[in-house]
């Protein structure tokens, strides 16, 4: 079965997006919809060894308001998830 990023919340600059199927080690970075520039200041790894959880990214005061997705890669770096487009305002 494929990796999931199943669901995206925002609240106080802090995203929080639950996984299915990442596995440990797994890279999650935030990516700008129109650019498709990947902001490597918001890289996080999978650090559980059960593949299903939460992972918490802090959003620097740089990241501006627009359209972004999370993308996920497993541990050889290939394309493992993506997540739906959503907003930060």
């Amino acid at each position: 079965m494929k990796p999931v990023i199943s669901s995206i919340e925002i609240e106080n600059r802090v995203i929080v997006a639950k996984y299915q199927r990442l596995m440990v080690g797994a890279k999650v970075v935030l990516v700008e919809k129109v650019s498709g520039r990947q902001l490597s200041e918001t890289v996080t790894r999978v650090a559980s060894p059960v593949p299903v959880g939460a992972l918490r990214i802090r959003l620097p005061d740089a990241v501006e308001p627009g359209t972004y997705f999370l993308k996920a890669f497993n541990g050889h770096g290939e394309d493992a998830a993506r997540s739906a487009d959503f907003e930060i305002g």
